[in-house]
């Protein structure tokens, strides 16, 4: 699948980070994990420490999926409000599910200063606003949950929202912990030391075909070469849905815009990452030297050829919505792209075992919290893989519903 198009910029700003070879000889490992995204990485960074052999395979150039399109804005809030999980799951796994996201957060942060790079890690707090005035109540109610809860939170009226900034939200919740990373040169830091601890990396390598084989998996790919595995982790994104009989998420389309650097940032409330109420939502945040970065315009995803045809008219959309949002901020775009993303019904994850697949498991269907969920896919699927139990197995698995 053709996930991106037009210009993502973390390429472009990172350039050549590493290079990997492709496959050119049989090998055998503990754990084969297909897709070298930020998903992969992350699985294959725990692994590799956890002192599994990892093999990391991915078809395209590593980090170049959905990973170089990522916006990377790091919530603990998902797509789903805390409300409405609630209603689907009931109070305690709901809960559960932002805090493993919560949780998550700081470990990013730490392990984004070990990187051998700058990922643009930033601590921030997020803006989430009510749209309309209608919206109000259940912002509301979603905040006295979440701080019932324990969760950090606090709530701006209309008053405060325009004593703090020029958006012409109705109310809004301020929560913590957030931040922003660049996840493509993330994802290069977490397989540099993976690497370190003896995994290997190769891309451009196709896997055509993988099924068990004795006790274990053996995976063929394009050049010939083979890969024989205990298990094999699937974690190439929103492609993996395909190997399913009954796609387990609904694809869409979102688009992205970030600008030349800014001087100053006039009614930007304290750089904080910024969402909504409203369906699709625009979203924005800052970036470590100096643009903004603001998205949004979703639709369901068609094809790649219709997605690139409706780029240049949904950028300027965006657009005309950033400078309502923030009038007196001199903005100038500088590149645009658009990413196809994957959406389950309860907003999260499907981690784990699949009953038709034996000795494989899968990471699938993040929506907006692909980083976040990703690490949380990683520690599930590490314990799996070791043999070990994980409480928080049951919460992502095939079949919940």
């Amino acid at each position: 699948m053709d996930l991106l198009s037009g210009a993502p910029w973390w390429p472009i700003k990172n350039g050549l980070l590493a290079t990997y070879p492709p496959l050119e000889e049989s090998l055998a490992c503990d754990v084969a994990i297909i897709g070298g995204g930020i998903t992969g990485a992350c699985i294959a960074h725990e692994l590799a420490l956890a002192g599994s052999t990892v093999v990391v395979l991915d078809r395209r150039d590593i980090g170049t999926g959905s990973t170089a399109g990522s916006t990377s804005l790091l919530q603990y809030e998902i797509d789903v409000s805390l409300t409405e999980l609630t209603q689907k799951l009931g109070a305690e796994p709901a809960v559960r599910a932002y805090r493993l996201c919560e949780e998550t957060i700081g470990r990013i942060g730490d392990l984004a200063q070990a990187s051998p790079w700058d990922c643009g890690f930033r601590a921030r707090e997020s803006v989430y606003g009510a749209s309309r005035l209608a919206d109000v109540p259940a912002l509301r109610a979603e905040y006295e949950l979440r701080r019932r809860h324990g969760f950090q939170v606090r709530f701006w009226d209309r008053a405060r929202v325009q004593r703090e900034s020029s958006l012409p939200f109705h109310a809004a919740i301020v929560s913590r912990p957030s931040a922003q990373i660049d996840a493509h040169c993330f994802a290069h830091g977490l397989l540099r030391r993976a690497v370190q601890q003896g995994a290997r990396v190769f891309d451009r390598t196709t896997v055509t075909r993988w099924a068990p084989r004795g006790r274990g998996v053996l995976l063929q790919t394009d050049r010939g070469a083979t890969v024989r595995a205990r298990r094999v982790v699937i974690a190439s994104g929103y492609e993996a849905d395909a190997l399913l009989q009954e796609p387990a998420t609904k694809l869409h389309t979102t688009f992205a815009v970030i600008s030349e650097p800014v001087a100053a940032l006039p009614g930007w409330p304290g750089r904080r990452l910024l969402w909504e109420t409203a369906r699709p939502y625009f979203y924005a945040r800052t970036t470590a030297d100096g643009r903004v970065l603001f998205g949004g315009e979703d639709e369901p995803f068609v094809n790649p050829r219709r997605r690139a045809h409706a780029l240049p008219g949904k950028a300027r959309s965006l657009l005309r919505r950033f400078r309502r949002y923030f009038p007196e901020i001199d903005v100038e775009p500088a590149y645009a792209w658009a990413g196809t993303f994957a959406e389950t019904e309860d907003g999260l994850p499907f981690i784990g075992p699949h009953p038709k697949f034996p000795r494989a498991y899968f990471a699938l269907g993040y929506g907006g919290n692909g980083i976040t969920f990703s690490f949380v896919a990683a520690g599930i699927i590490r314990d799996l893989c070791l043999g070990r139990k994980n409480a928080d197995a049951r919460l992502f698995r095939f079949g919940r519903a």
